[in-house]
């Protein structure tokens, strides 16, 4: 179902003269374990048409070599490389920061990504205190992150999502435990994933195309169609994840270009059926 303002026949204009595409993972190719209905037929027709993807996804719990080997279980043809993760965002910003000790807050996952950059974990003087989407969180991690941030160490945040979407509902996710901290020493960290600027234009370089010759398809207002609104990037929701019809017609400022209901729905443009 369209639920854009737009008629088909421009909905399909639009999408079959863009070149690139970014598409979001969580609540849009897939909710836990499950596919979303149409996204393996959504990147079929991608590859079919010679049109370069890249999966995006804020989700630092995981590498980004697991994202692929999960699209792949899952059925999609992913490549090394066909996936970016908040987390290598994250690490490359500390690397460029000149930060070599790091106090985390993640998954073992996520602390083994920074160890293969080469950092070292620590809560003794650590350079700052890094926040990811810690499915492994106790109190004890939060009271050392605590201590660390009101003592001025930098505070760095992966990505800014309050949920993550699941098979089973939502859980709390980096934004929620932002919250949590922030609320403990009044101070906000430096956000990496998106909306920030940094996920885009990784994101471009690594498809090595121009912003007006992508869309961006995600199930979040503030994180996807806010980094695709200020990217210049063709921004597309799908209905399948965090986002509700409801929450979209309270919205004033996020507008997104199409709204359709989940990465399937697409299909029939590209392929022009509609």
């Amino acid at each position: 179902m369209n639920h854009s303002h737009l008629p088909a026949k421009v909905i399909r204009e639009i999408l079959t003269q863009l070149e690139g595409f970014l598409i979001d993972l969580d609540g849009t190719t897939y909710l836990g374990d499950d596919l979303i209905p149409g996204a393996l037929m959504f990147v079929e027709i991608l590859q079919k048409l010679g049109k370069p993807h890249l999966f995006l996804t804020n989700n630092s719990s995981e590498s980004a070599h697991t994202y692929v080997e999960k699209l792949r279980r899952l059925g999609i043809d992913a490549q090394d490389g066909s996936v970016l993760t908040s987390g290598d965002a994250t690490a490359m910003h500390l690397a460029d920061a000149g930060y070599t000790k790091l106090f985390v807050l993640g998954t073992p996952s996520f602390e083994n990504e920074l160890k293969e950059f080469g950092f070292i974990l620590t809560s003794e003087r650590p350079d700052c205190v890094v926040l990811g989407f810690d499915k492994t969180l106790n109190y004890q991690k939060l009271a050392i992150a605590t201590d660390l941030i009101r003592r001025k160490i930098p505070f760095v945040a992966t990505h800014p999502d309050k949920v993550c979407p699941t098979e089973d509902g939502f859980i709390p996710d980096c934004g929620a435990i932002t919250a949590l901290l922030a609320a403990a020493t009044d101070v906000d960290p430096l956000v990496i994933g998106k909306p920030k600027p940094q996920m885009v234009q990784m994101a471009l370089k690594r498809l090595n195309l121009d912003s007006r010759k992508i869309a961006i398809i995600g199930d979040r207002l503030y994180t996807d169609i806010r980094m695709g609104l200020d990217a210049g990037l063709v921004t597309v929701l799908v209905l399948s994840g965090e986002t509700t019809p409801e929450m979209l017609l309270s919205e004033i400022e996020m507008r997104p270009l199409i709204v359709v209901e989940r990465l399937g729905t697409l299909c029939g443009y590209l392929l022009n059926l509609y």
